[in-house]
């Protein structure tokens, strides 16, 4: 896998489909002031990948052991 600091922007669409939610679901997200950050360029939002990865490992809920 190629290093994400490298690759280029992703487009709303591709961040859609990397985490498996609706772009209107991101475009709600970003109206909230949640989600991965992005960039706006022109008309089109952009994000960083690692700043989509990094968003999403942050988004793992810590499970806790069961007493023994």
């Amino acid at each position: 896998m190629s290093d994400p600091k490298h690759e280029p922007l992703w487009s709303i669409d591709r961040v859609s489909a990397y985490l498996g939610i609706p772009k209107w679901t991101l475009y709600g997200w970003r109206k909230s002031k949640y989600g991965p950050p992005a960039s706006r360029m022109g008309r089109h939002l952009r994000y960083d990948p690692a700043d989509v990865i990094a968003w999403k490992e942050q988004q793992k809920d810590p499970v806790e052991k069961a007493p023994q």
